[in-house]
């Protein structure tokens, strides 16, 4: 299919509504593939507070296929997954990462969000690269478009007419809500507070250089419980990112932003009486101590409508616990630049979107239901559930388990070949199902396409 005559394609306006890490990989791709680009972003990126972003192989592949200078992210290239004893620290399931590239083309990376988006945004933006250099907006927050016309209005009541957009405005999606999604969503039973910890003041207190592990690393998680501590170190290992879970119960902070004056460490503390000491010290001294709501949302009926699309959190809000949320933002990035590319795109844009929703929503809402048990039960983890030779391993389903070779051995271009052989009046013959090899045996025990 990749001979086909790129006859009827046709250069797009593009608007992307929503400029974070979702919105600049859409300009991005959309930007390689030959269309003209704008985005739209609500706020005007001051005063944001840094996390740690998870890319994985999935996710890192891309970058490097758009011509992303990553190392303008300063990653922490990651080398292990580690599950501590709550108590003690001991590690209790590693799952060694040596072999990650030799094995999947590309490196697992840790990024500082804040150095992530710049890194994006500069490849979006500049003139350097294929393709025109997308335009930003800032201070837009999408109010309403016009689903016949293509024409959305901004709260600031400006106007704009696109041939394609794309709804990248987060969890409290706009433009989804214009398609007709009305999400049923529940509070979680689980809170967050998230710390950062600069490195050196950790090691300056005589406290253990966890950056030294270049490992995700998490106490508890072991238990059924909704207590768990994850420790993503980035920024080249000078800022340990913490995500500190406890239960609703202890403390509810789903009415209160991430923007939001930040907690005192004595709330931070709390939960935690019998927290492995190190930790706890390390957490001691965290900053920018941060609520991050946790909401549960059911898997959505579509991604789109006429020539809008959802991407990311708009499309697909997810728990936390497969750091996997990233990586879908990009992944849907990607379909949408090879789809509109001068390959496949025939010049019929609600067409190609119906193929979009079909390659992409699937395997979101697979990682969406995965990330909901990985909340409680760290064995069902990405990485952590090939580990079936430790004795607290247990999972919900073993067939229905998420491994990290359905995620990495995953081929986006043969999943669109797939989808659009009918329409173009031809048989899919290569050897892949949805994306996977075919006759794969996967560490569940399933074998793709049985």
């Amino acid at each position: 299919m990749g001979s086909i005559d790129p006859y009827g394609w046709r250069q797009l306006s593009v608007g992307v509504c929503g400029g974070g890490i979702g919105g600049m990989s859409t300009a991005i791709a959309l930007r390689r593939a030959g269309h003209d680009v704008t985005i739209y972003e609500r706020h005007d990126f001051a005063g944001e507070v840094g996390a740690s972003v998870s890319c994985a192989a999935n996710g890192t592949r891309w970058l490097h296929e758009w011509g992303v200078d990553v190392s303008k992210g300063d990653p922490v290239v990651l080398k292990k997954l580690i599950n501590r004893d709550w108590k003690t620290g001991e590690p209790v399931s590693v799952y060694d990462l040596e072999d990650y590239e030799k094995r999947w083309g590309y490196v697992y990376n840790m990024f500082h969000r804040q150095h992530m988006h710049s890194m994006l945004k500069n490849t979006a933006t500049q003139e350097e690269g294929e393709g025109t250099p997308a335009k930003l907006f800032v201070n837009h927050a999408c109010k309403s478009i016009d689903l016949e016309q293509g024409i959305v209005t901004f709260d600031n009541g400006v106007t704009a007419k696109h041939d394609l957009i794309i709804g990248a405005d987060g969890i409290g999606s706009v433009v989804r809500t214009i398609i007709g999604i009305h999400p049923a969503k529940r509070a979680s039973e689980q809170s967050c507070l998230h710390a950062n910890v600069m490195t050196d003041k950790a090691v300056a207190a005589g406290l253990v250089d966890y950056s030294q592990n270049a490992a995700l690393e998490y106490w508890g998680g072991q238990e059924g419980k909704w207590d768990k501590i994850v420790l993503s170190p980035c920024n080249g290992g000078k800022l340990l990112s913490y995500y500190c879970f406890f239960p609703r119960a202890v403390g509810d902070y789903n009415n209160q932003s991430w923007g939001a004056e930040d907690r005192p460490i004595e709330e931070l503390l709390a939960p935690y009486p019998e927290l492995d000491a190190q930790v706890k010290a390390h957490l001691a001294i965290g900053i920018e101590v941060k609520p991050w709501r946790l909401w549960v949302h059911d898997a959505y009926p579509y991604l789109n409508r006429n020539m809008v699309a959802l991407l990311g959190d708009a499309g697909h809000p997810m728990m936390p616990h497969q750091s996997q949320g990233a990586c879908m933002a990009i992944e849907d990035a990607a379909a949408l630049g090879i789809l509109f590319n001068k390959t496949y795109f025939r010049g019929n844009v609600a067409q190609t979107l119906s193929i979009y929703n079909t390659v992409r929503l699937p395997r979101a809402t697979r990682v969406q239901s995965a990330a909901a048990k990985a909340a409680y039960n760290i064995n069902e983890r990405i990485g952590f559930s090939n580990n079936k030779n430790i004795a607290t391993y247990k999972v919900e389903d073993e067939k229905a388990k998420l491994t990290i070779e359905e995620m990495n051995a995953y081929d986006m271009y043969m999943d669109i070949e797939e989808q659009l052989a009918p329409s173009e009046g031809q048989r899919f013959t290569k050897k892949f199902w949805k994306g996977l090899p075919l006759g794969m045996v996967l560490p569940n025990g399933v074998t793709v396409g049985e």
